[in-house]
């Protein structure tokens, strides 16, 4: 204890010989270390989403301690049906194919001509172009010679080098579909132009596809999808598409039921989202809930668009006398609160659609590829179903006065799900991918600071405060330093004082011998 008293003393002189600019000195590197130690925290967590010390210690430090490391990808959680399902990882955030893309030459390069920004991502491009030489060109140990040229065409990056080379298919073979293709995707500048390449292209599809009644009851029997099939279906859903953007809706939806008829193994496709756009446009809502019914079924990959027009048409049912003020007085009515469910339901499965719904943020030109849940999903959806939001009386009002509240009803974290599995973490990254870099990518759910982020600011702050505060006022600064200092070593000569009370001074100088 003599020893703990003498700690005391000399530790009380080396506080009275400092001086005011150890002080300053102190604090300054202190608030520049912490300052270097934030910089870096923030640049790596804008980088990777996590904080490199709480990383370091979550994988280094506390294996080393004991401690297990948790999986946040092999958590088992809650489906609608009960059912435990693994939370998918990130591998498994698949992209699929946007059902209602656009066409390059007569929309996406039109928007480029005007603004002179780049809709479509290199990255799309290419999943598009590799999506074109699966479907289209099939086995390579079997190609004829333009289908070898066209597989070449869709792997070229230059759009010019693309139409070249479709022309010298067309050279080869002038019964080459899918040149024609090729041609209306990309060369043509207005829809007109692309449907009558595409005509050309179907009238030389089928001559190949049904030449004999063999081949047809080939198909039948097997219903599998060649690539000739692959590219007959896919040029009837782009004349479908030409026929609803032309304005001939009744047309287009005859073509997309009787694709889905003579196709139905086909659903992977999702040419039932098209016709649920083409079912509202004519405001056929009775159709959408029969063609609802049959694909919002939970062993089907839900979509925004299955999610959000179920929700639309149960809250225009009763949005147009909906009112929060009367709500909150005499409660939800049963249709109410359906309503109000469903739309729970939807920004569950994908929360970015109603900030583009109630034009909270700027809409751009969907991509050719979309992520389930993600924001390029929003952006497909809300881009061709906002005018039909629009145009049902008050069901914009009530997503407004009620989409929030789903956000009180998912357990925290906000990773954990409700009624679907838990959001993927992999869905911001597939989207930057997806999406141009002049358009904000929305993120969900929003990453909050990691802890030591706040405590390396606030830690520079305050250590900068103290050294402009020394060096301002060094005398009164240094009077708190050493009071500070005095406070804290207080409770230790407090200790060492009733030590010596309670033991005999024999024991201590025994000790101190020892």
């Amino acid at each position: 204890m003599i020893c703990v008293t003498k700690f005391a003393t000399v530790t009380s002189v080396f506080l009275n010989t400092l001086t005011p600019k150890f002080y300053v000195a102190l604090t300054g590197t202190s608030s520049l270390i912490s300052g270097l130690i934030l910089i870096f925290e923030w640049w790596y967590f804008r980088k990777y989403g996590t904080s490199f010390i709480e990383q370091v210690s979550v994988s280094h430090l506390r294996p080393l301690l004991g401690g297990v490391e948790s999986s946040s990808t092999t958590g088992l959680f809650s489906s609608v049906n009960g059912d435990a399902e693994p939370r998918p990882s990130v591998s498994e955030c698949k992209v699929w194919r946007n059902p209602l893309n656009l066409f390059r030459g007569a929309e996406y390069n039109r928007y480029t001509w005007v603004t002179g920004k780049e809709p479509l991502t290199y990255y799309d491009m290419n999943l598009s172009a590799q999506d074109h030489q699966t479907f289209f060109t099939g086995d390579t140990q079997q190609l004829r010679p333009e289908d070898a040229v066209m597989q070449k065409a869709w792997r070229e990056r230059n759009p010019q080098a693309r139409i070249r080379a479709a022309y010298q298919a067309i050279e080869i073979n002038h019964q080459c579909a899918a040149a024609y293709v090729l041609l209306a995707e990309e060369e043509a500048t207005t829809i007109t132009e692309a449907e009558r390449l595409f005509k050309k292209a179907l009238s030389i599809g089928k001559d190949g596809f049904y030449s004999t009644k063999k081949a047809h009851e080939i198909f039948s029997l097997c219903n599998t999808a060649g690539k000739d099939i692959n590219l007959l279906v896919y040029i009837k859903r782009r004349l479908a598409m030409c026929a609803r953007k032309l304005g001939r809706i009744k047309e287009a939806v005859k073509m997309m039921r009787d694709l889905m008829k003579e196709f139905p193994l086909l659903g992977m496709l999702n040419i039932h989202e098209n016709l649920l756009e083409a079912l509202l446009e004519l405001q056929a809502y009775a159709d959408v809930q029969a063609v609802l019914a049959k694909y919002d079924d939970i062993s089907l990959p839900k979509s925004a668009t299955i999610c959000y027009t179920s929700a639309l048409l149960k809250a225009r049912a009763v949005s147009d006398k909906f009112s929060p003020e009367a709500a909150s007085r005499r409660g939800l009515s049963t249709a109410e609160m359906n309503a109000v469910e469903a739309i729970h339901r939807a920004v569950e499965f994908n929360p970015h659609v109603p900030k583009y719904l109630l034009e909270m943020k700027s809409l751009i030109l969907p991509p050719e590829h979309i992520l389930k849940r993600g924001d390029s999903e929003a952006v497909a959806y809300a881009f061709f179903h906002l005018q039909h939001w629009k145009r049902a009386e008050g069901a914009l009002n009530l997503l407004h006065c009620t989409w929030e509240g789903t956000f009180r009803i998912i357990p925290y974290p906000l990773e954990k799900g409700h009624l679907f599995y838990p959001y993927p973490g992999c869905t911001e990254t597939a989207d930057r991918e997806l999406l141009p870099s002049f358009h904000e990518v929305s993120v969900y759910p929003k990453k909050e600071l990691p802890f030591f982020i706040l405590f390396t600011a606030g830690l520079c702050s305050f250590t900068a405060m103290l050294a402009m505060l020394t060096h301002q006022f060094p005398e009164l600064m240094g009077v708190f330093a050493k009071a500070f200092f005095s406070t804290l070593f207080a409770p230790l000569g407090f200790f060492a004082d009733k030590m010596e009370s309670f033991m005999p001074s024999s024991f201590w100088h025994q000790l101190t011998r020892i």
